[in-house]
């Protein structure tokens, strides 16, 4: 106000006093200007003396609106993997903050205010396992930007420091059994000023009562993957240039804003808690199937990008010296060899985290199509993306004019393995510097890796190759096997730069560790291998162990259906450890397979079938070793020791699919040759087989599992527990790696594949029912249960069978009460038992059985299943069917985690009475009545209010994939009962919900 009246005077004052204006350096000012000026000045002066600086206010909060809380709400249970919404349970006051902006030269300064608020969310029954991604009001929560604390629901935890703080000691509950989570000062500027609407990715594993250890808590080491990738090791945040003024993350591809490798660490803890033991795979790139024209190089995805805080750089070679991975479709088809400084850095941080590491390098096999090299196994050009189990000399074994036993060959495997030594490498602080020959064989790849090792800091396992089976075995003069020289001279040289403190062996394939036996009539007999494992420096059998665990098809006429009710069956599968294909027989050719011709393995000529049976893995290390040249055994054995060493399963796993420990060594993958499906699979994911062939090999060779001899030389069991690695754990989080396809082009390969990411943390449906059933005081064994649910979620208080009502519908069981205690039954295919008519007796009055068709009121017209997506999303979701006939009115609304069903729907039932409660018959049984051909599974239920048994026809989970039916035959009273007919669709998955 003075700046505008003073202003307004010494205008007029101006120009009084000067009314010609003033002239100076060129320039005219009129007096009312330089007096409104001066005026103004001092009119400014005046106000700033009065009322302080000028000042702007911006939006500013008077109260804070609260996300609602409702007291006495429902506390949630979680299985598995679930998105819920908490429920906030406390909150401090709102914290003000005040920043300023402008105010220079006299200019306003603006005063801007932002809100923050420490608050804690309860999120459901404990105790967890985890958390994953965060949602405020539906949107991804970049979990770098957030401040929080977790508590898993424990009956141990104690109070939040922060509640704590604010409420005092006396006023802060540690809720106890329940899963809470604390942020502290969250900004609330981006959610409106208010908290925020938030969801949570839930993880929790059923509780199991009877002390069974689950498959996350037997499992103590793991395979780490992806093995290519350029920073995919890297624990540093690696950007790219894109352009000026232009960057992105190359590993950070999670919501949880950080490495990567460090989130797939994390859940890696989290899932699987007692694995302490990390191979690392690690992997170059091989460019041809014959051996002597194959070299091992380091690759690249493109030689363009820019990338710090480091760039690539493996063993001396940059982006535009390194060999360029082939590409498809415009993408690379595998990722980059690690750089050598992101693998120091995966070794270092998994070190600190207190895990035993390994190093584990691996051959990728770069051979895209149309690639015109000559295929020593005969064929045009050599295969696409092979295994590199299939390098061998040229000609191969077995083709014609094959080098095989010949000096040639020797030439050929040595060219392959190149000339150079330990004392060509330097090590220097954490770098490695290369002296020796310029060429790029298999020594250079091995011991390039074992410098690194050293560089990191040491190892504490290190192989020097693995399942190099078409290697191996070939001959050089005087049966004589090349290869295996080699190798054993490598474990020297690795051992060098290693030292004495690291276990070192080669990973033999399953089908090579234990001898060779050409397929030529010869009647050879070699134990190959036997000088390596023999040789001082190698320290354990290494192998990587697929062997069959099954041979399972469809129907029920095959051999093995007698054995077992279903492939998940456990001791089915632990029957076949030491026992089935591979132990007690084997099939001659693909026709036998087809046919089920089982050979017996015998040894007529030295009672010794232990020398044919690969998967014999007790008498091959327990026993001296002599090879057999013409089928001739040798009087001297071979080096091996008799339990001289320890067996370390390297690699041991089964693909997510259908019948897949009927062959868990082979993987779908289509850009591969090697892409295959198990023998007389559908195709269908099975995430179940791949738990059941796991569990049964780590608990069949568990210290206390009864299998597993104690060594009489080094006093240690013949397979070490703690060195059984599963295949495989992926450094590419879940549910970010496979979703992201535009980043990783190999995403589609995990649903059938071996990853345990995403599998691991799914909820056994015998555990979930064990759990709910013992909260009710009930010991119902649960074992017969095969299935696995992805998340399941009890939000409200409920009768135990309510709850499991969902799941009784999708899998086919029940729970019943029988003379021995209560029972869960599976609505699978019939028992033996046969109800007669003798087994019954008249009522007071009607009939002994009474049939009858449900109404046409009674029926739906349309099916609704709702479910959750387990997808990264978890949205909700469902599915609509509609019967084909139009004489039906009513809706069937049914709620089942991600199941998806249509039915036509004419149903029958029928009631009967019994002389006595029949309790083999609880569940499914044959119904047969006097005079009838009929044999019908049924399911029944004892209706004890009126001593009758309830049956309507089996909804057996078992014939999902084909219709079930109960025609209508005439009783023996010559009517017809009518007739019922249900069908249902293959579900999302055959084994998970």
């Amino acid at each position: 106000m003075g700046q505008l009246i003073l202003g307004s005077i010494g205008s007029a004052v101006g120009q009084q006093v000067l009314p010609k204006g003033l002239s100076a350096f060129g320039m005219h000012l009129s007096g009312q200007a330089l007096g409104g000026f001066i005026g103004a000045q001092a009119g400014g002066l005046l106000d700033r003396a009065l009322f302080g600086r000028d000042s702007a206010t911006g939006p500013r909060l008077d109260a804070l609106p609260v996300q609602s809380s409702t007291e006495g709400a429902p506390i949630s249970l979680v299985f598995g993997r679930s998105r819920i919404a908490g429920q906030v349970i406390w909150a401090s006051r709102f914290s003000e903050h005040r920043s300023s902006e402008g105010g220079g030269k006299g200019g306003p300064r603006i005063n801007r205010f932002s809100y923050s608020v420490s608050f804690a969310v309860g999120l459901c029954e404990g105790v967890i396992d985890g958390i994953g991604n965060i949602w405020a009001n539906g949107e991804l929560l970049d979990q770098s930007e957030l401040g929080f604390r977790l508590y898993k629901g424990d009956e141990v935890q104690t109070p939040d420091p922060l509640i704590e703080a604010i409420e005092g000691t006396e006023n802060a509950p540690a809720w106890r059994g329940l899963a809470y989570i604390v942020f502290e000062d969250l900004p609330l500027e981006a959610f409106g000023n208010r908290i925020p609407n938030l969801s949570f990715e839930v993880f929790r594993s059923p509780q199991a009562q009877t002390g069974a250890a689950r498959l996350e808590t037997r499992i103590e080491g793991v395979d780490l993957i992806p093995a290519s990738g350029e920073f995919a090791y890297a624990t540093s945040s690696i950007v790219r240039d894109d352009g000026p003024g232009r960057q992105s993350w190359l590993n950070i591809n999670n919501a949880r804003g950080k490495p990567d490798f460090l989130a797939a660490i994390d859940d890696l803890e989290a899932r699987l808690p007692n694995c302490r033991s990390v191979l690392i795979v690690s992997a170059w790139f091989g460019s041809d199937l014959r051996c002597g024209d194959c070299v091992i190089r380091p690759g690249v995805e493109t030689r363009e990008a820019i990338t710090r805080p480091y760039s690539w750089s493996v063993a001396g070679e940059n982006r535009s010296s390194a060999y360029l991975i082939s590409r498809i479709d415009g993408r690379p088809v595998y990722g980059g060899s690690p750089a050598d400084a992101s693998l120091i850095e995966a070794i270092t941080e998994l070190k600190a985290r207190g895990f035993s590491v390994s190093l584990y390098p691996f051959i990728l096999m770069d051979i895209a199509p149309g690639n015109g090299l000559a295929d020593p196994y005969g064929g045009m050009e050599q295969a696409a993306f092979p295994w590199r189990g299939r390098i061998t000399c040229h000609p191969a074994i077995g083709e014609t004019a094959s080098v095989d036993g010949t000096s040639a060959a020797r030439d050929q495997v040595e060219a392959f393995f190149g000339t150079a030594a330990a004392a060509d490498f330097a090590v220097s602080g954490q770098s490695v510097s290369y002296t020796g020959p310029a060429e790029w064989g298999f020594r250079r790849f091995i011991l390039h890796h074992a410098a690194l090792a050293a560089a990191a800091g040491g190892v504490d396992g290190f192989l020097i190759g693995s399942e190099m089976r078409g290697l191996t075995t070939i001959r050089g003069e005087s049966n004589s096997f090349p290869a295996v020289e080699q190798l054993t001279l490598l474990a020297t040289e690795a051992r060098q730069l290693l030292g004495a403190g690291t276990r070192l062996s080669y990973a033999a394939d399953w089908s090579e560790y234990s001898g060779y036996q050409p397929a030529d009539g010869s009647g050879d007999v070699f134990f190959h291998l036997d000088s390596l494992w023999s040789a001082p420096e190698i320290d354990a059998v290494a192998i990587d162990w697929y062997a069959p665990l099954s041979d399972w098809r469809d129907g029920d006429t095959h051999l093995d259906q007698a054995a077992a009710s279903s492939i998940h069956d456990p001791d089915y599968l632990a029957g076949n450890v030491e026992g089935g294909e591979g132990y007690d027989w084997f099939y001659a050719s693909a026709a036998d397979r087809d046919a089920q011709t089982r050979t017996p393995i015998t040894d007529g000529a030295y009672a010794k079938p232990w020398v044919f049976r690969y998967k014999d893995i007790r008498n091959w290390w327990a026993n001296t070793h002599h090879d057999r040249p013409g089928g001739v055994e040798s009087a001297a054995p071979t080096g091996w020791v008799p339990q001289s060493k320890p067996v370390w399963f390297t690699e041991l796993g089964c693909p997510a699919i259908d019948k897949g420990a009927n062959q868990p060594n082979v993987f779908v993958d289509p850009k591969s040759s090697e892409s295959f499906q198990p023998h007389f699979s559908s195709g269908a994911r099975d995430d179940l087989i791949q738990r059941r062939y796991i569990e049964a090999l780590i608990e069949y060779w568990s210290a206390d599992g009864g299998h597993n001899p104690v060594s009489s030389v080094y006093g240690g069991p013949m397979i070490a527990p703690d060195l059984i690695h599963i295949w495989t754990w992926d450094a590419r989080p879940f549910p970010d790696f496979p979703a992201r396809g535009d980043i990783w082009s190999d995403g589609a390969n995990w649903r059938l594949g071996h990853w345990l990411n995403g599998r691991a943390g799914l909820a056994p449906l015998s555990l979930i029912v064990e759990e709910l059933t013992s909260r009710c005081c009930l010991e119902a064994y649960s074992g017969a249960l095969n299935g696995l649910v992805s998340g399941f979620v009890i939000d409200q208080p409920m009768a135990v069978r309510e709850a499991l009502q969902p799941l009784m519908t999708a899998f086919g069981f029940t729970v019943a009460d029988r003379a021995d205690g209560p029972a869960v039954i599976r609505f699978g295919p019939a028992s033996d038992a046969v109800l007669e008519n003798d087994s019954l007796s008249l009522p007071p009055s009607g009939r002994a059985v009474e049939m009858s068709l449900v109404q046409n009121g009674e029926l739906p017209h349309d099916v609704r299943l709702r479910y959750q997506r387990d997808t990264p999303d978890y949205r909700p979701s469902s599915v609509y069917a509609r019967t084909e006939t139009d004489d039906l009115e009513a809706v069937a609304d049914s709620a089942c985690p991600c199941w998806r069903m249509k039915a036509r729907l004419k149903a029958g039932r029928a009631t009967f009475w019994a002389r006595h409660r029949p309790e083999r018959c609880c569940g499914n049984f044959p119904f047969r009545p006097r005079g009838s051909r009929w044999r019908q599974a049924m399911r029944s239920q004892w209706m004890a209010r009126i001593s009758r048994w309830m049956l309507s026809p089996a909804l057996a989970k078992d014939r999902l994939k084909r219709p079930v039916m109960w025609h209508g035959h005439r009783d023996w009273q010559g009517r017809c009962p009518g007739k019922w007919r249900i069908r249902f669709s293959r579900p999302c998955s055959r084994s998970s919900i």
